[in-house]
């Protein structure tokens, strides 16, 4: 092969669109047992590989050649041919280090400084954060083991700490509902960057940002990190503006834009048109839920009532919010839960229809909005949770085709 990336698992690697994104090389993804993994590079069947978990520090004793970064680190991501021997070098720091200018920080001097992970991506937060004086690093491990802490002593004698960095797999998709620590037991914290980029936003993102904390996912480090090995593969070094835009499109190809609303708001007709415009397949989370139980949302409410509804509902938007690149409508209460919101908040971003009430009409098909009193009950009740959740409320007033409209160029901007 040409150029790749190596790892024990892949699952969706976003790597081949950037890497396709930056030049016109091919670039694979390859999966290695510990077994396959010195066979491989023995055989050097490459011009170069980008390594990732669990093979950053792995790797570095089959290597001729490793950068003086790479060494101090203690971690290789970025592995080139040359003369028959192989180069190694570590880009993560690049792209990390961009990461904290991307959301503002540019410097951690007096910051205490968690790094959640013992392995190579930590040992190249620990030294970024070096870097940008930090008065004090600690890296957090499951287990007591040197020159970590644990979990546990986190918690105890380390709330104080202002800027956490997570290097774990903990929350990476398809788990992605796990989340390494709590960031409200650190109530001086500021900034949390999390290394996962699948889904965008991570539990422990979302979590952060809810207790008023800069956080940010891994996505922009990704990319720059990428176009530091491309220019190490390639010897070119790509136009300036090649990060800005990578990161945008990419983020705009994977995202999904949500409609949340009243009931008979527009959701779906909206929702359909906007598909259409964006060019991508689009889900109404309810016919999602009749496609699974084979009941109308009638039927379901008139033999699990309410709760028994709202259980499958939230069982619809975790399996919904996990994909990529679609449109996706929900039902008129699925903000109640506020998991449905953080699950659809992970790659999505939430548009609010706000139809005026005296516009939403009942309807017999939905079972809590079937009178006007109801409506008005409902409107009164979820109209906060409804701007609350939304990054952006969109006026219903104009024919659905040119919302459909407005919201695609929200999107797309």
């Amino acid at each position: 092969m040409e150029y790749g990336l190596i790892a024990k698992h892949l699952g969706h690697s976003f790597s081949p669109a950037i890497h396709g994104m930056i030049g016109s090389y091919g670039y694979e993804t390859v999966e290695l047992t510990e077994e396959d993994l010195p066979r491989f590079l023995a055989a050097g069947d490459f011009c170069g590989v980008n390594v990732t978990i669990p093979y950053k520090e792995t790797v570095i004793p089959y290597l001729d050649r490793v950068s003086d970064e790479a060494r101090r680190i203690g971690a290789v991501n970025t592995i080139v041919r040359r003369g028959g021997e192989l180069w190694g070098y570590n880009t993560d720091f690049g792209g990390m280090t961009a990461l904290f200018h991307h959301v503002g920080v540019s410097t951690l001097a007096g910051k205490k400084v968690l790094i959640l992970g013992s392995g190579g991506t930590s040992r190249t937060a620990f030294a970024v954060a070096q870097a940008m004086n930090a008065s004090s690093v600690l890296r957090v491990s499951r287990r007591a083991q040197e020159g970590c802490i644990t979990y546990d002593e986190a918690y105890r004698r380390h709330r104080d700490a202002q800027v956490v960095i997570n290097t774990t797999p903990c929350g990476m998709f398809p788990d992605v509902d796990g989340c390494p620590i709590d960031p409200a037991a650190f109530p001086a914290l500021a900034c949390v960057l999390d290394a996962i980029f699948n889904p965008l936003r991570s539990s422990l993102v979302l979590a952060a940002r809810r207790c008023g904390a800069v956080a940010e996912g891994g996505l922009y480090m990704l990319v720059r990190q990428a176009i530091l090995a491309s220019e190490l593969f390639t010897g070119r070094t790509p136009p300036p503006d090649t990060q800005e835009r990578i990161y945008s499109a990419l983020l705009r190809q994977k995202e999904n834009p949500v409609l949340i609303g009243m009931p008979s708001s527009g959701k779906t007709t909206v929702g359909r048109l906007l598909a259409e415009r964006l060019n991508r397949p689009f889900v109404d989370l309810d016919e999602v839920i009749v496609r699974q139980t084979g009941c109308s949302i009638r039927e379901i409410f008139q033999k699990h009532g309410e709760d028994g509804f709202r259980r499958m509902e939230a069982d619809a938007v975790r399996s919904t919010a996990a994909q990529t690149g679609a449109v996706i409508a929900t039902g008129g209460g699925c903000i109640l839960r506020r998991d449905n919101v953080t699950e659809l908040l992970k790659n999505g971003r939430l548009y609010f229809l706000d139809r005026p009430l005296a516009e939403l009409l009942p309807t017999k098909d939905r079972p809590l909005a079937q009178s006007a009193g109801q409506i008005q009950r409902l409107y009164e009740t979820r109209l906060p949770l409804y701007r609350a959740a939304a990054g952006v409320t969109v006026p219903v007033d104009a024919p659905a085709e040119i919302i459909a409209g407005r919201i695609a160029e929200d999107f797309i901007l």
